[in-house]
């Protein structure tokens, strides 16, 4: 049958409705908010919001739809013992500064459309949503059911995912349209740690540093870094000094004196924490700055730390950490948070991507031992384990034939650092939405997603989804 189905062609026929539904969803501000979150809405109002959104059209459309107690919900269709999966998030990281349009307003531009979310990951999610309706409204015999499985903490600690498969079978294949095409069969493990700068006695002797802070997330690259400190000099001689730092590595700032209270404010770019090179943290270039100058001693060890391990080393090489092997390529270290107050000491967290071959007990015990010469504290908040399907899985195939039949390239099986939900599966994948050669937008100002990208991703899950579900 399927030599009969032009799966754009059915995409093109409901062009419109797709754009439409896709800005409605994207207008929804899905951000994790715990000062908004009760017993229905773990991850507050605006991602509960989100979920009852999807929850309610799939059941209005025909799909069997079920909630997870605001953990994570899912939308069925068709028949039998097996359960191909299709795993999406709702939940976006923060908006960030410095947009064009507003960003949550879905703005349509130069044939994309704007906003946080709309490629990592409520576009995509509605494209998969479509294809998932195209197939079902064919009315043919399935050999299996299909499931899409929508949470609500991708962008944080994924306790919608563990919440979700306390309760559920787990599917036996599936994919999460939420990184690259043609195929992603092997991510890295992700690792979360915590370096503790106790507090200790601050000298007066020198200049103190009475607050620096930088970045939101683990996995993100901070945008953003604000400095105050209480200054022993001429206050126009740092001030110049940090506009031609500024200038020297291209970047914007500013600065302001209150009393004897010199505030530095560093605008850097953000980026995916899988990926820190594409960004330039501010927290870095900061650090970076401070460390010409003459601190208090406790100021001075969180700060030459940071300029020692972590400036200008993405690798691990500064950590001893620094590992790679064929199938997924290098260790990445990302900085995404750096926290520090004169009074309760310095906090700095590391997003670490590590090889799927690499055990990562080895690196934390280098760390430990590094940071036990500095009498510091490490914690790791979370690891999450590499995850592979094997080259040769049938269904893999499968999704490659698909693939190069919709776009006539060939369907490579790729690596990434990223973490998706293909993770949580037995046997997963992530499969598009990102086409070769597009630009990386996710945690980025100005996100978005190509139109006539989001329509080829849809006529592929279209026929991927007919194919896996028919299969037998």
């Amino acid at each position: 049958m399927n030599q009969k189905i032009n799966w754009f062609e059915k995409v093109i026929e409901l062009k419109e409705d797709l754009i439409r539904d896709t800005q409605t969803f994207l207008q929804i501000k899905s951000v994790k908010d715990e000062m908004t979150a009760n017993e229905d809405a773990p991850f507050g109002q605006g991602v509960h919001e989100a979920l009852l959104h999807m929850l309610s059209k799939g059941e209005q459309e025909g799909f069997i739809a079920k909630n997870l107690d605001g953990y994570a919900g899912h939308l069925e269709f068709g028949e039998g013992e097996d359960l191909l999966g299709i795993l999406c998030h709702v939940d976006v990281v923060p908006e960030g500064d410095g947009w064009t349009s507003e960003p949550f307003s879905a703005e349509i531009r130069n044939g994309n459309i704007y906003a946080r979310g709309a490629i990592d990951d409520k576009g995509p999610t509605m494209a998969a949503y479509y294809a998932m309706k195209i197939v079902k409204d064919l009315n043919v015999k399935m050999n299996k059911r299909v499931r899409m499985i929508i949470g609500t903490d991708e962008e944080s600690d994924w306790l919608c995912m563990d919440h979700y498969f306390k309760h559920e079978e787990m599917p036996s294949m599936g994919f999460a349209p939420d990184a690259d095409f043609p195929i992603i069969f092997a991510e890295k493990g992700i690792a979360d740690l915590e370096i503790d700068f106790p507090p200790r006695q601050a000298s007066e002797e020198n200049q103190q540093l009475i607050s620096f802070k930088s970045g939101r997330r683990f996995n993100m690259v901070p945008d953003d870094a604000k400095a105050v400190i209480k200054i022993d000099q001429d206050s126009k001689l740092v001030v110049a000094d940090f506009n031609a730092y500024l200038s020297e590595h291209n970047l914007k700032g500013s600065t302001s004196v209150r009393m004897d209270e010199l505030h530095l404010q560093v605008e850097g770019i953000s980026a995916h924490g899988s990926e820190p090179t594409k960004g330039k943290s501010a927290g870095l270039y900061l650090a970076k700055f401070l460390n010409n100058m003459q601190l208090d001693e406790q100021a001075e060890t969180f700060i030459s730390f940071i300029c020692e391990y972590l400036v200008d080393d993405y690798l691990g090489e500064k950590l001893g950490i620094q590992v790679a092997d064929d199938e997924s390529g290098d260790l990445t270290v990302n900085v995404g948070i750096f926290e520090y107050a004169l009074e309760t000491g310095g906090k700095i967290g590391l997003n670490i991507r590590y090889p799927v071959t690499h055990q990562f007990e080895q690196s934390k015990a280098i760390l430990s031992t590094l940071i036990q010469k500095y009498e510091l504290g490490l914690t790791v908040v979370d690891d999450s384990k590499p995850h592979y399907v094997p080259k040769d899985t049938a269904w893999l195939k499968t999704l490659q034939r698909v693939y190069e039949e919709q776009t006539g390239e060939k369907g490579e099986l790729i690596s990434i650092g990223g973490g998706t939900y293909a993770r949580v599966l037995e046997s997963g994948v992530a499969f598009g939405p990102l086409f070769p050669g597009s630009e990386e937008v996710a945690h980025q100002k100005d996100e978005y997603m190509n139109i006539e990208d989001m329509l080829k991703a849809t006529a592929i899950y279209a026929q991927a989804i007919f194919e896996l579900a028919i299969e037998k």
